[in-house]
């Protein structure tokens, strides 16, 4: 079966299915599937392919059927200017979470030298992210997965950036090293009774750890800030992440623990998304 009829099987499969953008995400897996790009597939619709990769695309097509997300099916998301390796063990790195990225460049100049800390870091996408773009500043990532370190830890090798990063296996609530001019962390925010109400791609199978904010949604953002005073430099820049409906709790935390606030970032959908403090 050639690269054009095989597109349009899977395309149909999952258009019967119910599943959204089925002609993109059939691409996407026939790509993955031969390890070719979207350019390859659109100038070789006749090509055929052997049964070793017949069978890769049929079995991510099963997969997909059940929602599990792309990309966890490709172990690949792009954040930011670079793809960064996921699977199972990590938040899907969201394009509402760039914001962070955003701020960042526009406080500091690339020739700055800053010390960063990840709270929370997943597959590491906020924090490498940022060191690719600014050659001049150190980072450190903690996460509470084990799973996730080893991620973070391979992207980073990937990215060309294991000499300017480190990553340490800790919870938030343990991890006492260093002084940070930057801190910043996407931390779980989701209240533990809307977790069942999330789309089926996530609640199903993204890692419940890094979604669940516990009963009210602000324990681990509690314990973010908390740890955040211990190791943040007096004058140093505290970029959270938070739900739609958090803003006012949290700007009443972080001033609270002696933050100034400086701006609050909405997101595409033009929700409060994220916060941007200063320790007085």
């Amino acid at each position: 079966m050639n690269i054009e009829n095989i597109l349009n099987e899977g395309t149909s499969i999952l258009q019967k299915n119910r599943i959204s953008n089925p002609h993109l995400d059939s691409e996407i897996l026939l790509c993955s599937s031969i390890q070719r790009d979207k350019k390859y597939i659109i100038l070789n619709p006749k090509k055929n392919l052997n049964t070793n990769e017949l069978e890769i695309f049929y079995r991510l097509i099963n997969r997909r059927l059940k929602g599990e997300p792309i990309a966890y099916l490709t172990n690949k998301k792009e954040f930011w200017n670079d793809n960064f390796f996921v699977n199972k063990d990590v938040l899907i790195p969201r394009p509402d979470t760039e914001l962070i990225i955003e701020q960042v460049l526009k406080i500091y100049l690339k020739k700055s030298q800053v010390q960063v800390l990840d709270i929370g870091t997943g597959c590491g996408c906020i924090l490498l992210s940022i060191l690719r773009e600014r050659p001049n500043f150190y980072g450190t990532g903690i996460d509470v997965s084990k799973e996730s370190i080893n991620i973070s830890k391979f992207n980073a090798k990937q990215l060309n950036l294991i000499d300017r990063v480190k990553f340490f296996h800790s919870s938030v609530d343990n991890f006492i090293f260093g002084k940070y001019d930057l801190i910043v962390s996407n931390p779980p925010y989701i209240k533990l009774s809307n977790l069942k109400y999330l789309d089926k791609d996530i609640v199903n199978f993204e890692p419940k750890l890094a979604l669940n904010g516990g009963y009210d949604g602000f324990s681990e953002i509690r314990k973010v800030i908390n740890r955040a005073n211990i190791l943040i430099k007096k004058k140093g820049k505290f970029i959270l992440e938070i739900g739609f409906n958090q803003k006012k709790k949290v700007k009443n935390l972080l001033e609270k623990n002696g933050y100034y606030i400086n701006k609050v970032i909405k997101d595409y959908g033009n929700n409060d998304r994220c916060i941007i403090s200063t320790k007085i």
